[in-house]
């Protein structure tokens, strides 16, 4: 249109070739935006199209195909919309969905036929048994039963579709349907399964069969607390696509836009082929539907290079006739594609193959999306290394490598392999520099300390229940304690804003006790905040799904994406769904260990674990349930049957005779203690330690109550204090 290209915007063309360069500088980029460059660079274009076999690009033995006619009637469509309206609804999303649907609704066209079915733990269908056709009452009708949807009960994932697979295949068998309609299930969802079946290898199987391949199946996740993996899976297992949008965004124009992908069906059954004597390594040729706006690409090797020519053909069905095309393309014309020597277009880094690489890029999505269908570990293994050799090969960032930025020029170093939890998200996708925000040099993990995943860190830490961990390297001591706090709790973990500017504070949530313990319930840190002011305000807000850093200006993170953030006196460093490490002044560091149940029992909850790894930074007047043992000693006493008492070292504490009381001097008071074992990092560590009963009593200054912050952002450095940051 008449919207000009952003500052720095090059673009090189000739008549069949076109270069795009977008390369601002700092100056360039707070033009654009206040706070930099953050979100995707889209480049809108179109071809002269016509129906015909498409264009077909060869070079260097490889080929590219794209296929995108227009200018054809639509397909009718039989839809059925399966939309979540439990109780985790409520507010901002079912509001979105509504106005979406109300849209969406508008937009169907005379010749569909479609239904609605809203599930909580609950599956209602709006009309029972049929899909009914588009008429002015029917979508009045429609509208006024997604309106009265209110948010209530659990989710039955598996129910609800498994309900509507029953209705569209019922509707397909009983009725003389257009044979070339397309048949589709769009279903929406802000959660996990919790109602019915669970468990999502069975869901996947229940609506694999239920389907049978009879249509599509696109899924849509709203918020932060959706099963991604299942949506995907669930689509790509049924030939459909997955969306995900987050709460806070517009969701409902982001709904429309997705319908809009997949809302005019064109043609049906496309299948491509090429003699067979002359390619190998196709990649997908075979695709259920092709909608309006979209475009199907397909790229190979070619074999035969004794050939002067490639025979394609397609074949497909539109809502009038069975379409054949068939044509033989050229493969001597090496310089209609060939960018070196073309003035803008050679980038001199000899990537100038780029078929080539059109082809590798679209093998390795389908080696990931290949793994994340399989079941079969040995076959998970092997897609996993295929993939990452050749992104390793073809340089791409995919889930199992990394790009390395330097800060010098800015120069980048070929991705590297990279141990995170691997995801089909995010492919292509590159650590982005923000404004204010500078990636380090180097964003991998930190070479470990005694295996890939293992970490230097101390074991001075609360974590699980919570659990306390107290070193004392100058004693040899470890001594350890239980807080047995209330839900919501938020407890002073390390005080110290008068000195070196820095609190941590957590906060708890609760669980049910297992069976037959002693406790009434259970305590995790959901979230964890940490505040420093010096040399300029800022705050980090923990948990296990995402980071908030706000030093000025606020940022959003995935705590399922590895990346790295830093600004002028704070670091934080992501392994994917595993740590999050925060360096402030490069004199004080915290990790904090991210919990996550695959499949949790009722008294588990996905938690944090807090770890100081690094304290020189903090002053001597630290406090807090942690940081008042940092620069403190303790001594353990045995008192012996005749009440005497001995200071004993570590290497003397497995001869004690366990019948004498140990106790340990703190600060003049002593602390009854007994020995214990401890499992910290996961489980993957055990500690030695001297256990403290009774909330800490006498071990801690004060009593339990005393460390009860007022909120989050609470930075009191002393009982009875409170200040905020």
């Amino acid at each position: 249109g008449d919207v000009s290209p952003p500052p720095s915007t090059v673009i090189g063309h000739t008549k069949t070739l076109a270069k795009v360069t977008f390369n601002p500088s700092v100056v360039e980029q707070t033009r654009i935006a206040r706070n930099g460059i953050l979100g995707d660079f889209i480049i809108r274009y179109d071809v002269n199209r016509e129906l015909s076999i498409g264009d077909v690009q060869i070079l260097n033995g490889y080929f590219v195909h794209y296929f995108a006619p227009t200018d054809l009637p639509p397909l009718p469509k039989n839809v059925v919309f399966v939309l979540d309206s439990s109780a985790s609804m409520v507010g901002t999303k079912l509001k979105q969905t509504k106005e979406a649907l109300f849209t969406i609704l508008q937009d169907l066209r005379p010749e569909d036929h479609f239904n609605i079915i809203g599930f909580s733990n609950r599956i209602k269908v709006w009309q029972k048994d049929r899909l009914v056709p588009v008429t002015p009452n029917n979508i009045r009708d429609a509208k006024k039963y997604i309106h009265n949807m209110s948010p209530t009960g659990g989710t039955n994932i598996n129910g609800a579709l498994q309900t509507g697979a029953k209705l569209l295949n019922d509707y397909i068998a009983q009725n003389d349907i257009d044979a070339r309609s397309v048949s589709l299930i769009i279903f929406l969802t802000d959660g996990r399964p919790t109602v019915g079946e669970t468990q999502s290898s069975k869901i996947l199987s229940n609506i694999k069969d239920a389907i049978h391949e009879k249509f599509c199946l696109f899924t849509i996740g709203i918020g932060n607390d959706v099963d991604h993996k299942l949506l995907e899976r669930m689509a790509l297992e049924n030939c459909g696509m997955t969306r995900h949008f987050q709460e806070d965004e517009d969701a409902a124009s982001q709904l429309k836009g997705f319908y809009d992908e997949i809302g005019t069906p064109l043609l049906s059954d496309i299948r491509v082929d090429y003699s067979e004597d002359n390619v190998e390594q196709v990649t997908q040729n075979f695709f259920p539907n092709y909608f309006n706006g979209s475009e199907i690409i397909i790229a190979g090797k070619l074999i035969n290079h004794t050939s002067d020519s490639l025979h394609v053909e397609v074949t497909a069905s539109n809502s009038k006739k069975y379409i054949l095309l068939k044509k033989d393309v050229a493969i001597d014309l090496p310089s209609r594609n060939d960018i070196r020597g073309v003035p803008g277009l050679e980038d001199g880094r000899g990537d100038n193959n780029y078929i080539e690489r059109a082809w590798s890029y679209l093998t390795i999505k389908e080696l990931l999306n290949s793994r994340l269908k399989s079941d079969d570990d040995q076959e998970k293994d092997y897609l996993m290394e295929k993939a990452k050799s050749m992104a390793l090969a073809y340089n791409f960032v995919t889930p199992f490598t990394v790009l390395k930025m330097k800060e010098a020029g800015l120069h980048s170093e070929p991705p590297q392999e990279e141990f995170i939890s691997p995801s089909t998200d995010g492919i292509g996708e590159k650590l982005q520099s923000l404004q204010g925000h500078k990636a380090p040099p180097g964003t991998r993990e930190k070479q470990p300390c005694g295996g890939k995943k293992s970490l230097c860190i101390s074991h001075f830490s609360p974590d699980g229940d919570p659990h306390f961990v107290i070193d004392f390297p100058s004693s040899k001591l470890s001594v350890c304690f239980n807080i047995d706090g209330e839900p919501g709790d938020i407890l002073r973990l390390v005080s110290d804003h008068k000195e070196s500017g820095v609190t941590v504070n957590g906060q708890l949530i609760g669980a049910p006790a297992p069976p037959n313990g002693h406790k009434k319930h259970r305590t995790y840190f959901s979230t964890i905040t940490i505040l420093s002011n010096k040399p300029e305000r800022s705050y980090l807000e923990i948990t296990p799904k995402r980071i908030i850093l706000d030093d000025g200006e606020r940022l959003l993170l995935s705590c399922g994406r590895s990346a790295a953030v830093r600004s002028s006196s704070l670091e934080v460093s992501i392994s994917a769904n595993s740590n999050v490490t925060v360096t402030i002044r490069d004199t004080i560091s915290f990790v904090i260990l991210i919990h996550h149940y695959k499949k949790p029992a009722p008294y588990q909850r996905n938690h944090l674990g807090f770890y100081i790894s690094n304290s020189k930074g903090l002053s001597s007047d630290s406090h807090g349930l942690l940081g008042q043992f940092l620069n403190h000693e303790v001594k353990l006493l045995q008192e012996s049957l005749n009440t005497s008492h001995q200071q004993v070292g570590q290497n003397q504490t497995e001869a004690l005779n366990p019948k004498p009381t140990n106790t340990l001097n703190v600060k003049g008071r002593l602390v009854p203690v007994v020995w214990k074992q401890r499992r910290i990092y996961n489980g993957q560590k055990e500690v030695d330690c001297w256990f403290a009963k009774n909330n800490a009593d006498k071990l801690i200054d004060g009593s339990y109550k005393d460390y009860l912050a007022s909120h989050p952002f609470d930075t009191g450095t002393s009982f009875g204090t409170i200040n905020s940051l």
